[in-house]
């Protein structure tokens, strides 16, 4: 076994054993996912109308293995039990512990801090995941829908049992998330059902998700986003312990990956990698290997049609995820029996439809969220 994955898997297996064995008052329950672990208020730049808490919380990885993760929940004041809560999966911030949503939240920079700002002024609760493996130890499962569907609804788990917030355990929910954020909410909205069948979830906004990994290799492969593909590359490596990239790695793509595995987005979409082939990396093809062929495949969304409505947005100008793979989507959901409302818009690039369609959204998840019930496409 490669050092590389032997130290990840001892870095887990320590983290773990450390969060599952200390001690608790007075014969608790066995922890569980979304079960909070450690909680700090914070004074969070530009949310003044809130209380605002950096957490980690338990979870579970894509292969079922309990883990520790970090996020924010954002808690207007005078929330009560009638607070709903929107549990948000954010974009793409990196692979690097530094690029995690929550600290950017608390030092007042982050990117989508306007987008979680269209739900907190509403008065709604936010519970903002850092996914697995950035802000805590271990490396992040990048495009690992599993887990990014699941860690997103445990951080709402968390923010329901966060001591001091108001929020009662059966608060309305809507899940919400653009681009890799998109993604999380795609895989909450299939899992949901099972997973967290306690949580009253009345909506699920998903943004252009990459709900088909093959076609987004396909699409950014030595585009201005490769950088992005290889990164989708080494999370799914990170995700799985019966894959290994290391021996179809080459010297250029050992240097890669010892770089890009603490790089933010800028460093993933800067001129390191726009315009290169994961060929140049590789020695061999390995989105075509059978067995990493089958775990791409399944990361797909599609499989299990949601039980709650679901706004599915996607622009036609989106210039790193094909916006066929949200019709295609969109017809797999319906094929089940969902609810989906399927804007396909006009507005533009990838990062610039985020923030134009954010009112219209947010709109959408607050009707649904007063009890209305939409007609939806299907």
């Amino acid at each position: 076994m490669p050092v590389r994955r032997l130290l990840t898997l001892l870095s887990c297996a320590l983290l773990s054993l450390v969060a599952f064995s200390a001690p608790v008052a007075s014969a608790a329950p066995r922890a569980a996912a979304g079960d909070v672990v450690t909680a700090r208020q914070v004074s969070a730049p530009g949310f003044f109308y809130a209380r605002t808490w950096i957490v980690t919380y338990r979870s579970t990885s894509t292969t079922g293995q309990p883990i520790t993760v970090s996020g924010a929940v954002i808690v207007p004041f005078g929330a009560n039990a009638n607070t709903p809560v929107i549990g948000y999966a954010p974009g793409t911030h990196g692979l690097g512990d530094q690029c995690a949503p929550s600290r950017h939240l608390e030092a007042g920079d982050e990117t989508e801090g306007l987008l979680i700002h269209q739900y907190a002024i509403r008065g709604y609760a936010v519970a903002v995941t850092d996914y697995e493996g950035i802000g805590t130890p271990g490396p992040h499962t990048y495009m690992a829908g599993r887990s990014a569907g699941q860690t997103t609804l445990d951080i709402v788990r968390a923010a329901l049992r966060l001591p001091g917030t108001g929020l009662s355990s059966n608060a309305k929910v809507a899940v919400v998330g653009y681009s890799q954020g998109g993604q999380g909410a795609g895989w909450a909205a299939q899992l949901a059902p099972t997973y967290a069948p306690e949580l009253n979830i009345k909506a699920y906004a998903v943004g252009a998700p990459p709900s088909n990994l093959k076609v987004v290799a396909d699409a950014d492969d030595g585009g201005d986003n490769a950088g992005l593909v290889f990164a989708a590359g080494y999370g799914i490596d990170m995700t799985y312990a019966d894959l290994d990239m290391t021996p179809y790695l080459n010297t250029a793509g050992r240097a890669a990956v010892a770089d890009l595995s603490d790089d933010c987005t800028e460093e993933l979409q800067s001129d390191k990698y726009a315009g290169h082939h994961l060929s140049e990396y590789l020695t061999e093809d390995l989105l075509h290997r059978p067995d990493w062929a089958a775990k791409l495949d399944a990361q797909k969304l599609g499989g299990t049609a949601p039980r709650a409505p679901v706004l599915l947005y996607h622009s036609n100008g989106d210039e790193i995820l094909p916006t066929q793979m949200s019709v295609d989507l969109r017809a797999a959901w319906c094929a089940g029996g969902a609810n989906v409302t399927f804007w396909r818009t006009d507005t533009g690039v990838h990062f610039v439809t985020a923030a134009l369609m954010s009112p219209s959204v947010t709109s959408w998840v607050a009707d649904r969220l007063s009890g209305n019930v939409p007609t939806g496409d299907c």
